[in-house]
């Protein structure tokens, strides 16, 4: 682990716990030290990433041109010559996903709520030229004011001659993807956003998808045959909106500029949805302005000509987390740091500390890397920002690339599957990283950040068949304050022995014949399970000690991923809990009062891995279990974690 990596990182922002994981990322919480908010920092490795090098750079260069109210805000792009440090809005509210299994489903009028944000953010994407390709309800989070936050732009198109232009890279969700999309067939981005977000409003009202299959080409079968069940709660105005959404037809589909104004998203409301973003690039707040130049020493018009350059450094992160301040009613004000000798430079003594306290996680030689960066889920090539000629002799059979490993070509559909060709795959998105070019406006250096161990160990194997990883940031749970800092003698080393280990016959998740014969192109394997736990030696301060078995549960305020129990007693709670586990082929490691749990496949691949943790609730008073997805298909997960919650005697 090379510390100099994060020594640019460190002079802005304070790291804490880890908060999500997934693919070749990682997300940590951090602290910006001069305006005090709290972000999200999107951790990738560029060597793991490999070939998927190029989804990072679409998605940071989409990131940098949208600017709206529901879409996740980039703040600050760090890179150095082997990590690449994206900055973003933190969401503490989690994923939409856990949102609706929590609730089982939505009413209409809650759903109502969500879905016009959703229908705004992407009237908003598709103004720019971009089509997402990858909506569903994992890539949606909540942020601390119960708004809705789109994430994961590492799959979006912005076709050259405009959205009217056909795609060919077969792309996103099984369960959320177009049926002209699985067909092999061209299609327009925009049409495949609808129908997404058909399946997502699907999903928001019933609290399960239309179209569902363990086996994937039953899956695909059934989405272009389109026949999806309407249960009896559903209201007609709700079945004619689903109806207009999941046309098989992409041309009957109806356009994101019918439903601003469609009647069962304005019921209720005096106006139309409002897809304007309400901060445009282009418009500097003064407010923002007259702190960054008094704190900098420097004209107005100087800060103004600084900021407008929008170059996604320090500067630009100080102002749009300035913004964001006074948005949420703060005051617009940075705080005085204290410049010292060691924030501007990684002393021996520091460089010691700092890599005692980085997690495993952060060593790129760990066996236990992560294995897969993104939610793609399949992916035929990149070529999409050309107009695609997809009945031309050099197009090919598409292959589908399953994160976990492999390439599966499946067996022909009615349609003729067609992909772009292999050699052209990376054409839209050449270019090398080239390390940033000193800004020559430096901020002072703020004082040295306290680093804070994180106990969250993240199981990073991904599911072969529909992951959701790559999300960028959103912690499934209360939100953390920050930490105070902790003083070195107050450092205790613990390690995380396998002895509450449980071996088990695997969960498979998919029809097995995925897996055989499988060979491992464009997705990296890594590092078992076992043996990154074997190694992990934890540095933790006082205050996270709360999980341990001697001092009991933590306590935690109530949340929507939170289940609640007629239990009192939490160790008999857990020990219920211990014995279901192997019962449904689940392995786990205990820490304290924590679960770490995960299935695997008939070939020893992990499949899906969460966490279970027993925990006192402060609101009601009582004893529950928190429950928070690592890795591995949702929807399976949601059905895996409520069959073992049923089964114990709670």
């Amino acid at each position: 682990m090379a510390v100099d990596d994060y020594e640019e990182l460190l002079k802005y922002y304070e790291i804490q716990e880890t908060v999500g994981a997934g693919g070749f990322a990682k997300v940590k919480l951090g602290c910006h030290l001069l305006t005090g908010e709290q972000v999200a920092i999107k951790i990738m490795d560029k060597l793991a990433l490999g070939d998927d090098l190029p989804r990072v750079k679409t998605e940071i260069e989409a990131m940098k041109s949208l600017s709206h109210q529901n879409i996740c805000r980039l703040y600050q792009v760090i890179e150095t010559p082997k990590k690449i440090f994206m900055i973003l809005e933190y969401c503490p509210g989690g994923e939409l996903f856990d949102y609706i299994i929590a609730k089982d489903r939505l009413a209409e009028e809650e759903a109502r709520v969500f879905f016009r944000q959703i229908v705004a953010a992407i009237a908003y994407v598709h103004s720019h030229g971009y089509a997402h390709r990858d909506l569903k309800p994992e890539n949606l989070l909540i942020d601390a004011e119960h708004n809705l936050k789109l994430i994961d732009f590492g799959l979006c198109a912005k076709p050259k001659g405009g959205l009217d232009y056909h795609l060919n890279t077969c792309c996103g969700s099984p369960a959320y993807a177009a049926p002209e999309l699985i067909q092999g067939k061209a299609y327009i981005g925009s049409e495949a956003d609808i129908w997404s977000m058909g399946v997502l409003l699907y999903a928001l009202l019933c609290g399960f998808l239309p179209f569902d299959d363990d086996n994937v080409m039953a899956l695909y079968k059934k989405i272009v045959r389109g026949k999806y069940e309407i249960p009896e709660w559903l209201s007609p105005g709700s079945v004619l909106l689903l109806h207009q959404m999941l046309q098989v037809d992409p041309k009957k589909r109806i356009m994101v500029k019918h439903l601003l104004n469609h009647p069962w998203l304005t019921h209720g409301y005096s106006f139309a949805v409002q897809w304007q973003s309400k901060y445009p690039l282009g418009h500097l707040d003064e407010d923002c302005i007259t702190e960054l130049s008094v704190f900098n020493k420097c004209s107005r018009e100087r800060m103004a000509d600084i900021i407008s350059e929008w170059k996604y450094d320090h500067v630009t992160a100080t102002y749009l987390l300035l913004q964001a301040k006074k948005a949420h009613g703060k005051p617009v004000r940075l705080r005085i740091p204290t410049p010292t000798a060691e924030c501007a430079s990684i002393t021996p003594s520091r460089e010691r500390k700092i890599k005692k306290t980085l997690s495993y996680e952060d060593d790129p030689d760990s066996s236990a890397v992560p294995c897969a960066f993104g939610s793609m889920e399949f992916l035929a090539s990149y070529e999409d920002s050309q107009p695609v000629l997809w009945n031309t002799p050099k197009a090919k059979q598409a292959q589908v690339v399953l994160v976990g490993g492999g390439e599966f070509t499946p067996p022909p559909l009615p349609v003729t599957r067609r992909g772009a060709s292999k050699k052209h795959a990376n054409k839209e998105n050449t270019g090398d990283y080239v390390p940033t070019k000193p800004d020559p406006f430096v901020l002072p250096p703020p004082k040295t950040p306290t680093w804070v161990m994180n106990e969250k160990r993240a199981l990073t194997t991904p599911n072969h068949a529909l992951p959701s990883e790559g999300r960028i940031p959103a912690a499934r749970e209360t939100p953390v304050k920050l930490p105070t800092p902790a003083k070195p003698d107050e450092l205790a080393a613990g390690v995380i022995s396998p002895e509450r280990r449980c071996r088990s016959v695997e969960l498979d998740l998919n029809q097995a014949h995925l897996d055989s014969g499988q060979k491992r192109k464009g997705t990296k394997m890594f590092g078992s399970f076992e043996r990154g736990l074997d190694k992990v030696i934890t540095m933790l301060t006082p205050n996270k000690r709360k999980g341990s078995a001697k001092e009991g549960p933590r306590k935690l305020k109530a949340h929507y991923n939170m289940t609640t129990t007629n239990l009192l007693n939490p160790d008999e709670l857990l020990k219920e809990i211990i014995a279901v586990l192997p019962k449904k082929q689940v392995d786990y490691v205990q820490k304290g009062y924590k679960l770490k749990c995960q299935t695997k496949s008939d070939f020893g691949k992990v499949t899906m891995q969460f966490e279970l943790e027993v925990c006192h609730l402060s609101k009601p008073e009582a004893v529950g279990v928190r429950r928070q997805r690592l890795k591995g298909d949702a929807w399976l997960y949601k059905r895996l974690v409520e069959d073992i919650l049923c089964s114990c005697k709670l």
